[in-house]
């Protein structure tokens, strides 16, 4: 891994405060990228993403969760989306893991373009879910899985470590 990834790794912060101007569309298509560059169970790849930009959907969009204010406030939202039925056969739940790799490489990749980015949760909430689907037109069978909050950033949390040894164990539990 070389120094500026491992460096990108550990600044990454849940940045909830952002400018006004827009995010560059080729960092839109960077972050896009790298979310397709994460790894899926069986090279599935069980993802969809929608771009939000414009205002009035955005501000819908943080209405349908009291921990979702920044959407309406960051110049971009990226909302991942699985398809359960791309994962291997039988194993659906596959999609999870898999988004949740895709969302972090958006976060991570963000930190590189000097964005700042915040991942609000949909999934697992019923609620949320049928609520983005409304807003979005978001098809029955695909599940909207994160409202990814992201634009320049108007604070700059400070990087803190979250390691805790005696979480690790070795060989056994």
């Amino acid at each position: 891994m070389d120094k500026l990834t491992i460096e990108n790794l550990f600044a990454r912060r849940s940045v909830r405060r952002f400018g006004d101007a827009p995010v560059a569309p080729e960092q839109i298509d960077r972050l896009l990228q790298a979310a397709m560059a994460a790894p899926s169970a069986g090279n599935r790849q069980p993802w969809h993403f929608i771009v939000v930009t414009d205002a009035a959907t955005r501000a819908q969009l943080a209405d349908t969760s009291p921990y979702a204010g920044m959407v309406a406030q960051a110049p971009l939202c990226i909302v991942p989306c699985g398809e359960p039925a791309l994962s291997i056969a039988g194993r659906t739940d596959f999609w999870i893991q898999d988004l949740s790799a895709a969302t972090e490489n958006i976060l991570l990749a963000a930190v590189g373009l000097g964005l700042g980015a915040v991942w609000c949760g949909v999934y697992p909430l019923p609620e949320r879910a049928s609520a983005a689907r409304g807003i979005l037109g978001i098809p029955d069978e695909i599940v909207p899985f994160a409202y990814l909050a992201i634009g320049h950033p108007a604070e700059h949390p400070e990087p803190r470590t979250r390691y805790h040894p005696a979480r690790v164990h070795h060989e056994r539990w």
